[in-house]
């Protein structure tokens, strides 16, 4: 009876609720819940007009009005769409228009060249840092190496194949590296590991363990195990109880450094807390900007793949490419000595375009060799930051070589659990916790 009571408040509950009048194709829902117009995207900002008023009169610009202007943008910059325009995220939009300009202004000279590829990676950097401080997501790196990878190739069309030297066979390979590393980028934006708290259940912990990792003595009501329909598991609550017992009685300390305040639960051995993402992810290798997503315990292997494909298809193009247009000569000659390459404006956009790729593919490489010694040695990138902090780690070769000892299990049976990433269940036992 009382199922039936609240089924037919909740229906009359929507019955009263007034009915949205549903969006034109230019129309939305701004940040403040009002409906707007993308044809009013200029109007009635304070906060613009009052920028514009201090730079005119040269006064400088509070950096809280630069921050708002820029809310304000990012809000009302959309694309029209059915049912309701939608958003566009700002950061994918200076990659789309700066780099075909920055790299046909450095073919017109080598100095312009050599001013505009040496910019490029401090540009990135400082980026980089600028957003990583913020601690905010970014499109901007997923924007930059997608529309990179398709102008490398739209360029590679344009300006080389019709010079003759790239036969059909050698234009599929290309074309099937390209594939295969949006394929392997695409599975590699899948879920990393996200590790997250059933909604409703704090089957983990119970009210005392709650108490004894919070140190705030709050005490949570109802049975941790209960479902939404109110029913309880005794065996389950039982079960959980005892594992998480045994967990404190065994390691409090350790237990406590595992809990996750955010999240609400115990991590697993390795999982880590993302601050970008703001989730907890299984094996947490490190935050990657340039697909936007964490490289866990789910997609470490689609990444390395990724990065592996990326290089053999990014040499392949450079060397198919140096070969067309500085022939007779070595790729390492021809990257250093190419006479006459800015004598036509195809050659030289061409050579640009391939610095700018050597450029890409050596930070790339640098990524790849991280990661495999990583891997060697059966470390995360956040252990070795962990490790450097705290002053635990061994380091070898200079510091490229960060050894924590806690993991490793030698050469070949560290690679044969990085090839097994992912295929045990995703629920471990209570013990396996910590």
């Amino acid at each position: 009876m009382t199922q039936k009571g609240s089924v037919k408040a909740m229906k009359k509950n929507k019955a009263e609720e007034p009915e949205l009048e549903p969006l034109c194709c230019c129309e939305y829902i701004d940040r403040n819940g009002e409906k707007n117009h993308v044809a009013a995207c200029l109007c009635d900002c304070q906060d613009l007009d009052e920028g514009c008023d201090r730079w005119i009169t040269c006064k400088s610009v509070q950096p809280e009005t630069c921050e708002r202007i820029m809310d304000t943008i990012s809000d009302r910059l959309r694309i029209p769409w059915l049912r309701g325009a939608k958003k566009v995220n700002i950061s994918i939009i200076p990659p789309l228009i700066l780099l075909p300009v920055l790299l046909r202004v450095a073919s017109w000279h080598f100095l312009l060249g050599v001013v505009v590829l040496t910019s490029l990676p401090v540009l990135a950097l400082w980026y980089y840092y600028l957003t990583h401080r913020r601690k905010e997501q970014t499109l901007f790196f997923l924007s930059l190496g997608l529309f990179s990878l398709g102008y490398m190739y739209y360029v590679f069309l344009q300006e080389v194949v019709p010079k003759g030297r790239v036969g059909p066979t050698q234009l599929a390979l290309l074309t099937c590296g390209l594939f295969l590393i949006l394929l392997a980028l695409y599975r590699a934006k899948k879920n990393p590991g996200y590790l997250r708290n059933p909604a409703g259940r704090d089957r983990s912990l119970g009210s005392s363990q709650i108490e004894c990792l919070n140190g705030k003595g709050r005490k949570t009501k109802g049975f941790p195990g209960a479902d939404a329909t109110g029913m309880l598991n005794n065996r389950t609550l039982k079960d959980d109880q005892k594992d998480s017992a045994r967990l404190l009685a065994g390691s409090p300390t350790k237990v406590k450094d595992d809990w996750c305040a955010k999240c609400q639960l115990v991590r697993p051995a390795r999982a880590w807390h993302c601050r970008i993402c703001g989730i907890c992810v299984r094996r947490l290798d490190h935050h990657c900007v340039w697909i936007n997503s964490c490289v866990g315990e789910s997609n470490h292997q689609a990444f390395i793949l990724a990065l592996s494909v990326f290089l053999l298809t990014s040499v392949y193009g450079i060397t198919l490419t140096l070969d067309t247009i500085c022939r007779d000569r070595s790729v390492f000659t021809a990257l250093f000595y190419c006479p006459g390459v800015y004598a036509n404006h195809s050659s030289a956009l061409s050579f640009t375009c391939v610095w700018y790729s050597v450029i890409v593919t050596a930070g790339m490489a640098y990524i790849f060799l991280i990661q495999l010694i990583n891997i060697s040695y059966n470390v995360t990138e956040r252990e070795v930051q962990q490790a450097l902090r705290q002053k635990t780690g061994r380091r070898l070769l200079c510091g490229l070589i960060v050894d924590t000892g806690q993991y490793n299990r030698g050469f070949l049976r560290n690679w044969h659990q990085f090839s097994t990433l992912g295929a045990r269940p995703s629920h471990s036992p209570a013990e396996d916790i910590v």
